[in-house]
């Protein structure tokens, strides 16, 4: 990982929604993939809010979208987490 990666993902991190979003696509990862509408309704956020979020997480690499026409489905790219947690283990 390069350093702008992971100074990208902390700060994505950093803000508490997005942690809140992270947990619920990751809890509901087993079922396959979080529609936008879903994320909505349990964070009880405006939908352009929710949007924004994502879009930081989709940006740092750590949440993959898929777009199906005006709806979007959102799944954690496991691969960038797992680097990011390696990276982090160095320093415990």
């Amino acid at each position: 990982m390069t350093p702008k990666q992971i100074e990208r993902i902390s700060k994505a991190l950093g803000d508490p929604y997005r942690l809140k979003i992270v947990e619920a696509i990751h809890r509901d990862q087993e079922k396959g993939w979080l529609p936008c509408v879903a994320i909505v309704e349990m964070l009880d956020l405006a939908q352009s809010t929710v949007s924004h979020h994502l879009k930081q997480l989709v940006d740092a690499d750590l949440v993959i979208a898929q777009k199906d026409g005006r709806h979007a489905r959102y799944m954690i790219n496991k691969e960038v987490f797992t680097d990011y947690i390696n990276f982090l283990s160095v320093y415990n």
